[in-house]
């Protein structure tokens, strides 16, 4: 049971930091005259990166296509703007989930009784805040 605890948190970890990624707006490629620009833009990039000598490390080669491809996508296209789907989710839910992460982690390494009625005091706080923000209730 632990081992899935962790397992799992472990994919929720992943799922955060990917969270952070830089999205681009691809759907401006759609348009002809920011597709010719973001091909432009990638072209004179690439003609930079051939006249830098062989010799250095293969990591750092492919450290510098990215950031090539990287950079000239946020110029060209600009970032994708995430829709809200939930308005009322803020930096404060942010900071109840991870409470919540926490009291979890606490039960993981110390499975003791006193842990489990932390972890779930935290859950029932953080969904009757949850229930409260939803419909419009600000709890201070």
């Amino acid at each position: 049971m632990i081992a899935n605890v962790r397992e799992r948190l472990a994919v929720g970890n992943q799922a955060a930091q990917s969270f952070h990624r830089q999205r681009f707006n691809l759907r401006k490629l759609n348009e002809p005259e920011v597709r010719e620009q973001y091909q432009i833009e990638i072209t004179n990039r690439f003609a930079a990166l051939e006249n830098l000598n062989d010799d250095e490390d293969i990591n750092r080669t492919w450290e510098n296509i990215k950031e090539n491809i990287q950079t000239s996508a946020k110029e060209s296209l600009g970032l994708h703007e995430l829709k809200q789907n939930k308005p009322w989710f803020d930096e404060e839910c942010l900071g109840f989930l991870d409470q919540t992460k926490w009291a979890k982690i606490q039960w993981i390494q110390d499975p003791s009784q006193s842990n489990v009625d932390i972890l779930n005091n935290v859950r029932r706080e953080i969904s009757r805040y949850f229930r409260n923000k939803k419909k419009g209730i600000s709890e201070s």
